[in-house]
């Protein structure tokens, strides 16, 4: 290659490297990702107005991220679905061919259901799941028997993890089922020692028989907001907390408030964890979203550790 050829060659770098649309951080609190036939769809509690709904981005690779074009970016939009503001928290699922997002909108829970990850997801009866008081943070969990259960918060002297079984067609709770988990009860649950505590952002893996329960404790504003975990061998409980809770704090993290998020299963097997933080250690929003890799890690006899992969954290971005 002459002269003229390698100028030319470092024009063209040149010009590609300065014409490279930057990336933007992708704005969503209480984030979670659905993979489905070789795409990953993230949603979340929006940073900019979370009265509007829920957006979707999809990605190929964990690492290339962009909007929806589908329902004006929405796969929740108000209006076709239960409520009208505070759309927070979403989890979407498959069932026998349908998918489903179980969602917080009036601080209430609601599950809408659509024909694609992308939405829209819509309910043909506008309604929330019926309770006697305020709940929020809705997970489904199907089991390998089938039974179908909902953890979720319940505002009642603090923000309460509770269980419940599901109506076969997730129209609503067996009401004689519901049994309370846990709440924040322990010093890293509750650095500001504040009358109501928050344990919150429930998610439910399955792991050798045992049921591991993921939660985020303190409030999403507090820079101490982190997250740990639980054990039973029952869907039901009783729970015990690990002793190396947090597993994820702000020290691993290196910002503030990291917390509240869901876990999926990869195209390589890996086991992840998508969750938000704080927009900086000067302020709580816009909330960032960020992803990190779990790992169980052998015990000796007892339960096998849920542990975070070091180095894994890394924040997600939009083209």
């Amino acid at each position: 290659m002459n002269l003229t050829h390698l100028l030319i060659t470092a024009f063209w770098l040149s010009l590609s490297y300065f014409s490279a649309p930057e990336k933007s951080p992708i704005l969503l609190a209480d984030p979670t990702i659905f993979y489905h036939d070789g795409s990953y769809y993230l949603y979340g509690t929006s940073g900019h107005d979370s009265n509007r709904g829920f957006e979707v981005y999809v990605s190929k690779d964990l690492k290339s991220w962009k909007r929806s074009e589908k329902n004006d970016t929405y796969a929740l939009k108000k209006g076709e679905s239960y409520g009208d503001k505070g759309f927070w928290a979403p989890q979407v699922f498959e069932f026998e061919g349908t998918f489903y997002m179980a969602y917080t909108a009036n601080e209430h829970i609601a599950i809408a259901t659509s024909e694609s990850p992308l939405g829209p997801f819509t309910q043909n009866e506008k309604k929330d799941l019926e309770a006697p008081m305020k709940q929020i943070d809705p997970y489904v969990f199907i089991d390998t028997d089938g039974k179908k259960y909902l953890y979720h918060v319940r505002l009642s002297e603090g923000n309460r993890l509770f269980v419940a079984e599901l109506k076969d067609d997730f129209s609503g709770i067996k009401a004689e089922t519901l049994t309370y988990c846990f709440h924040a009860e322990e010093a890293w649950e509750n650095t500001q020692n504040v009358d109501w505590t928050v344990s919150e952002g429930p998610a439910i893996i399955k792991h050798d028989d045992l049921y591991y329960f993921i939660y985020s404790a303190n409030d999403f504003r507090n820079p101490d907001y982190a997250v740990g975990y639980a054990v039973s061998k029952s869907p039901m409980g009783p729970w015990t907390k690990s002793p190396r809770n947090p597993i994820f704090d702000k020290g691993d993290a290196g910002i503030n408030g990291p917390g509240h998020g869901d876990y999926f299963v990869d195209a390589k097997g890996q086991l992840q964890y998508v969750l938000h933080t704080h927009s900086s250690d000067e302020k709580v929003a816009p909330r960032k979203t960020a992803l990190i890799e779990l790992e169980f890690v052998k015990n000796g006899s007892e339960a096998d550790l849920l542990e975070v992969k070091k180095g894994s954290f890394k924040f997600l971005e939009v083209d």
